[in-house]
């Protein structure tokens, strides 16, 4: 709905974690950024579950994450290094400036010091993590572009995954019947 939840994001991020990692039981996933305007981190943290991940976290500044998340089977990251360390997958997401009021962020340049993800914090991960974003990225300030290009990245192959996960969900809808 524009707002609260985005399900064919979810399911191709989802379907590329699989493709790549395997079954979801064993994984750590670390969800960084502006989770409280995000609707890809609301549709991920309840397909996650579904597929029973075997931990979930969420990193961001206090004013960007939801006080009432936890219930939801996340557990909750204010600091970057405490909330990578031994994760399996990251997936970034950009700043909803659009759906911001003012006095959340201090600056793009702090938020990027504190939460973007760079060569260096990709280290705190585990050295096989896969790196992801919904896009579209905002490089230098949710991720730098060595990290968004580089080896770990599979971005390119989420934007490969979308289409054919969300034809098949058009397929779905179009042959349901009335």
């Amino acid at each position: 709905d524009g707002w609260h939840a985005h399900p064919t994001q979810a399911l191709l991020d989802a379907f590329t974690i699989r493709r790549i990692k395997g079954d979801f039981a064993p994984l750590r996933i670390a969800i960084v950024g502006d989770i409280k305007h995000s609707r890809v981190a609301r549709s991920q943290i309840h397909a996650f579950n579904s597929l029973n991940v075997g931990e979930l976290r969420v990193i961001g500044p206090r004013t960007l994450i939801p006080n009432d998340i936890e219930p939801l089977g996340v557990r909750v990251f204010h600091d970057m290094r405490a909330g990578l360390k031994d994760v399996d997958v990251i997936i970034m997401l950009r700043l909803q400036r659009e759906r911001m009021e003012g006095g959340l962020l201090p600056t793009e340049q702090e938020f990027y010091r504190l939460y973007g993800l760079t060569e260096e914090k990709l280290k705190w991960a585990k050295p096989d993590a896969i790196v992801m974003h919904p896009g579209p990225a905002n490089r230098g300030v949710e991720i730098e572009s060595r990290v968004a290009d580089g080896p770990q990245s599979v971005i390119l192959q989420q934007v490969s995954n979308g289409i054919g996960v969300r034809m098949a969900v058009m397929a779905l809808c179009m042959s349901a019947e009335s």
